[in-house]
């Protein structure tokens, strides 16, 4: 290959000169070079040929791009088979690199799903998941954004700020404090709050906090706590709490339409640790195990968000009677899919965050505890 001439994975892009050695900077793309014979169509893609193509193989194969680099076309017509895996990696981890991309949210993407996806998409020779896998986990990574080191670092508008049900999910920040409370949970906080179970975390707060704040709610008629808030704290003021419960009333008073909250009885870790232990500090526990290290800010954020979307998903279908016993034959069969689905979702959260093998078993074998615990009630 000449001066002039780009590559991309495996494939040559040919100019004007022969081919040959590579050149810095140029792109490949598995055993495939551009054609010198082709023109460059009006949308700027380009033909790359297979570099047999020019011996005695006179190999068919081609992949067309355009102009960004995406694959339009890949047709594997190799009579050298030797190759054909080596093209076909190089076009599976390129399209991989493409789709994820295309997602806004990094850490919406599962891994073995794109790459299902994609190979569905291929049909061709394609390599196993597991010697791809971290390929894709590096390519995804890529995308996060980037970490917030300080406390004012911490943006006042973003995408990160919505829930699955696009609805504000932060509610309130200034220099020492940022308040995330869905409307749901607002509405918990608003119609529950005889009682509010307060707890705070220093081991699953970022690195820049002091603490992560929590509520939490008990709701009698399904013998269930829910979280009410979550506070990230710069520092331990007394005038960052009182701001905080301040705030925290303030937003669910919106979703009274008769009376305000005035008096609400908080207990806080110190106080009924019968009630607060299973309350809050379960929780945080729960929390401190998906994030054995500190979180990074946005990670924290979505991982809080999809245990949100978790909780409403739970509550609307309690309160809609589907776990009613009149109904449990047909409530058991979807609390069982939803069982599991839940914890699908936190095994995700716990491979994302380095879990090892021996965490895994334990939540499996706790999903195993709470299916039998639906037998039970069946009976």
């Amino acid at each position: 290959m000449q001066p002039g001439e780009k590559q991309l994975g495996e494939m040559q892009h040919f100019n004007t000169t022969p081919f040959g050695e590579m050149q810095p900077g140029e792109m490949q793309f598995g055993e495939m070079q551009l054609s010198p014979f082709c023109n460059v169509a009006k949308d700027k893609s380009k033909i790359y040929r297979c570099t047999e193509y020019k011996t005695l193989n006179k190999c068919k194969s081609l992949i067309i791009l355009n102009d960004k680099k995406e694959v339009l076309k890949y047709e594997s017509l190799h009579n050298h088979l030797e190759k054909e895996i080596d093209v076909s990696i190089s076009v599976a981890e390129h399209k991989i690199k493409e789709e994820i991309k295309k997602n806004s949210i990094p850490m919406d993407i599962k891994p073995k799903h794109i790459f299902n996806a994609v190979s569905q998409e291929m049909g061709l020779i394609y390599p196993e998941y597991s010697t791809i896998r971290s390929q894709i986990i590096r390519n995804i990574n890529k995308q996060f954004p980037p970490n917030i080191k300080c406390f004012d670092d911490i943006p006042i508008e973003s995408e990160y700020y919505k829930t699955k049900r696009n609805e504000n999910f932060m509610i309130f920040k200034n220099t020492d404090l940022i308040i995330f409370q869905s409307p749901f949970q607002a509405y918990l906080f608003s119609n529950y709050h005889k009682n509010i179970f307060a707890d705070g975390t220093f081991y699953a707060a970022p690195k820049f906090s002091y603490q992560l704040f929590i509520t939490r709610t008990y709701v009698g008629e399904f013998n269930m706590f829910y979280t009410t808030s979550i506070s990230i704290l710069k520092s331990k003021k007394q005038y960052t709490y009182e701001t905080l419960f301040k705030e925290i009333k303030k937003n669910a008073n919106k979703f009274r339409s008769n009376t305000l909250i005035t008096t609400i009885n908080f207990h806080c870790d110190f106080e009924q640790e019968y009630l607060t232990n299973n309350a809050s500090e379960s929780y945080n526990s729960y929390l401190n195990n998906i994030f054995p290290n500190k979180p990074l800010f946005y990670k924290l954020i979505y991982i809080l968000k999809e245990e949100e979307n978790l909780s409403y998903n739970d509550y609307q279908r309690r309160t809609k009677g589907n776990w009613k016993k009149k109904q449990k034959i047909f409530s058991a069969t979807d609390e069982i899919k939803i069982l599991i689905e839940n914890y699908k979702s936190k095994e995700i959260n716990l491979f994302y965050n380095g879990c090892n093998r021996n965490e895994l078993i334990k939540l499996w074998k706790e999903c195993l505890i709470d299916l039998n615990d639906i037998n039970i009630n069946l009976k």
